[in-house]
């Protein structure tokens, strides 16, 4: 049950519904109590890039209880601005939270329309869980965080942008970017800032699903080894159990 490089170039396809994945990805359905497509994550496109990750956790041990999926197995964490907070992949084990993931998309032709919208939902969830965690609402280990993005690949996407003539000038380090260099300079951004452990930002499109890597320490080869890093040392410390 490796978690190959065509695993993940399968799932990315399957988000577009360019192809189906191969069989094994149903008995993780199952073996992850998920049941049927439709009943993980409400039957939405992300169902095969949740199912992918839970893949690594089921490999390394972690009974099929401590991966949640779906909503009704309960996927909110607690926050420290707000009570709560539902995350998209959640593994918990013995009290300890394993891994929490945000999986994200922008899509066109529109991007702009939601490209705030997608900065401010990650900044958000990270912020406040992280902050959670030194009110000691997470015991023991400290949380580790995964965030998972596509984006659109087309015209839109790759065009510069010009910034508004605001009361203050933005940074001129935005000049001229295009909304795939700015997302990358953001994910970027997130990892040095220790918001999130491990970041995948790949672009891709219905008609081209095959991911591009625009930058290199956020492709999947990096995201997966930090993966692995973390049940290494979880594994390292007696967990699964």
């Amino acid at each position: 049950m490796t978690v190959s490089r065509q695993d993940f170039e399968d799932a990315i396809a399957a988000y577009w519904g360019a192809k189906q994945l191969q069989n094994e990805q149903s008995a993780i359905k199952a073996a992850v109590g998920a049941g049927t497509a439709g009943s993980v994550r409400g039957g939405k496109h992300f169902d095969v890039i949740a199912v992918l990750l839970a893949k690594f956790f089921l490999e390394a041990g972690y009974p099929p209880e401590s991966i949640r999926v779906s909503k009704s197995q309960g996927l909110e964490l607690p926050g420290y601005y707000r009570p709560q907070k539902q995350w998209d992949l959640v593994v918990v084990h013995k009290n300890v939270l394993v891994a929490a993931f945000e999986l994200k998309a922008l899509g066109g032709p529109s991007y702009g329309n939601n490209y705030n919208n997608r900065v401010e939902e990650a900044l958000g969830s990270a912020v406040d869980l992280r902050r959670a965690a030194l009110a000691e609402l997470y015991p023991k280990e400290k949380p580790w965080l995964g965030y998972f993005f596509i984006m659109q690949d087309g015209e839109g996407s790759r065009r510069p942008v010009k910034t508004a003539k605001g009361a203050l000038p933005a940074d001129k380090l935005w000049h001229d970017t295009s909304y795939q260099d700015r997302f990358g300079i953001f994910c970027e951004r997130l990892m040095a800032e220790q918001l999130y452990d491990a970041v995948c930002y790949v672009t891709s499109s219905a008609d081209d699903p095959k991911p591009i890597e625009l930058v290199e320490s956020l492709d999947w080869r990096h995201f997966s080894a930090a993966i692995n890093a973390r049940l290494t040392y979880l594994k390292d410390l007696g967990l699964p159990e």
